[in-house]
């Protein structure tokens, strides 16, 4: 990835990935960056495509929701990280949760913005962040100066299956009843194959080893339709 002096230098304009499940805003924000000069090289509606489009083309910056389904954004900055990506990454949201800022951050976001900032504010903090600075919306600014003064941020209770889809969430339901992949899949109908790679991916979130691990966690935070 070039650094923003190259960028002037070559007086070509910024690139960026957008990667938001919101189809509306994504085009429409698209539109807007590129009539400010920002050119946006992908707008996708997923982590997985996203993270797999951020190789391919190594944008300058990539704009990250949230709130999405089969991979939350802070699991697919977690994945860009985990690939040794130092491309920065800005979380732009409607969530002003302390924890989501807090989760976002050390994660190695470099930005936390929310969606109804203005446009030119949101050009302006590209610009920042590309030169290396850590921009958050001025309204959670209070949240980073704890962070860096090393203060306690409040928190809530993290659900252990926060980052788990829907979908994860259902099968674990199922785990939760012992039943086997061959049984989940027919319930769902899905094929067995798929469950096994829902539950690797469940065990992954959960950091735990085996399904019945898996099991007893779900049990014990009543993730059971035996419990309803």
């Amino acid at each position: 990835m070039s650094d923003y002096s190259d960028i002037i230098a070559q007086e070509r304009p910024l690139r960026v990935i957008l990667i938001d499940d919101h189809a509306l805003f994504r085009g429409g924000l698209l539109e807007l960056l590129e009539r400010r000069g920002i050119k946006v090289v992908e707008a996708v509606a997923d982590g997985i495509e996203g993270i797999r489009r951020v190789k391919e083309l190594s944008p300058d910056v990539v704009l990250l929701d949230i709130r999405m389904p089969h991979m939350s954004g802070l699991e697919t900055l977690r994945r860009l990280r985990e690939e040794n990506r130092n491309i920065p990454v800005i979380m732009l949201t409607t969530s002003q949760d302390e924890q989501d800022v807090v989760e976002a951050l050390r994660a190695g976001a470099q930005g936390y913005l929310l969606k109804d900032m203005e446009a030119d504010e949101l050009v302006k903090a590209l610009e920042q962040i590309v030169e290396g600075r850590t921009v958050v919306a001025p309204d959670l600014a209070g949240i980073l100066a704890r962070i860096v003064q090393g203060g306690e941020v409040a928190r809530k209770p993290a659900s252990p299956f926060s980052d788990l889809t829907p979908r994860e969430l259902e099968i674990l339901t199922h785990l939760a009843e012992g039943q086997s992949n061959k049984v989940i899949g027919r319930e769902l109908g899905i094929a067995d194959g798929t469950v096994k790679l829902h539950v690797k991916s469940i065990l992954r979130k959960l950091g735990v080893h085996s399904r019945v691990e898996a099991a007893v966690m779900a049990v014990e935070q009543g993730l059971s339709r035996k419990a309803e």
